[in-house]
C-alpha cells in the first residue's frame, strides 16, 4: 500500500497501485486469486463435468457445509466465472464458458512468455 498526502501531511490516505498494471494483468490476478482455494477449483470442475446448469444442491457434491459452498459460489459469481439464475426456490449455476475461454487464452500466453527463455534453477546455472 502506498500513501498519498497533501502538503501539510495531516490527511493521508492509502491507495492501491493496481492501476499501474494492464487490465489483462489485473484480470489474471483476480482469477488466480479466486482459483487459489481448492473448493472453488472443485466447484468449477463440478460444473464443467456436468456440462449443464446445476440447480440441485452443489453442497451435496462437496465435503463442505452449504454455507461455505454458498460463500465460494458468491466469490466465483462476483468475477462472472459462473452464472446463477433463480429458478423458483433454487438457483441454477453454470460456467461462463466465454469468459473462461478468454482467461484460458490469457493464461496460456502468460505461461508461454514465462517459459520462453532458458530455465534457471537448481539444475541449471543462472546467468545472473
Amino acid at each position: 500500500m502506498s500513501y498519498v498526502c497533501d502538503i501539510d501531511f495531516l490527511s493521508c490516505m492509502t491507495y492501491a497501485k493496481t492501476t499501474a498494471f494492464t487490465a489483462e494483468q489485473q484480470q489474471l490476478a483476480r482469477v488466480a486469486k479466486a482459483l487459489a482455494h481448492p473448493a472453488r477449483v472443485a466447484i468449477i470442475q463440478l460444473l464443467a463435468s456436468k456440462q449443464t446448469c446445476i440447480s440441485g444442491d452443489i453442497a451435496a457434491e462437496l465435503p463442505l457445509s452449504r454455507t461455505t459452498v454458498t460463500q465460494h459460489l458468491q466469490e466465483l459469481k462476483a468475477l462472472d466465472l459462473i452464472r446463477g439464475e433463480i429458478d423458483g426456490l433454487t438457483v441454477c449455476y453454470c460456467l461462463n464458458t466465454e469468459l473462461l475461454q478468454r482467461v484460458h487464452q490469457q493464461f496460456t500466453r502468460f505461461f508461454s512468455e514465462a517459459t520462453a527463455s532458458p530455465a534457471c534453477g537448481p539444475a541449471v546455472a543462472c546467468a545472473c
